[in-house]
């Protein structure tokens, strides 16, 4: 493993462990809940660690902005969307 594969394996890490934080909350909203379980897939998914990250990003940007999001989630939610696109290749 290249060690820029191993900064793109800790920052999905991070990114996974946010996610299931959000998931496990029981005030995130269900379609919330839906569009992070997606994003996850789509990170644990095959391909390039920039295609995984794009689908990722373009499914939890879609609900970054939900109304019912209570403020401290849409916080990790921005979180989540800045490690994300710090993945380049």
């Amino acid at each position: 493993m290249t060690k820029n594969s191993e900064q793109f394996e800790d920052t999905m890490k991070k990114i996974r462990q946010q996610i299931d934080v959000l998931l496990n909350d029981n005030s995130v909203p269900r379609n919330v809940k839906s569009a992070l379980d997606e994003a996850r897939k789509a990170l644990d998914g095959e391909g390039s660690y920039v295609v995984r990250a794009s689908t990722a990003t373009y499914k939890i940007d879609e609900i970054s902005n939900d109304i019912n999001l209570p403020p401290y989630a849409r916080t990790v939610v921005w979180n989540i969307l800045s490690l994300l696109e710090s993945i380049k290749e």
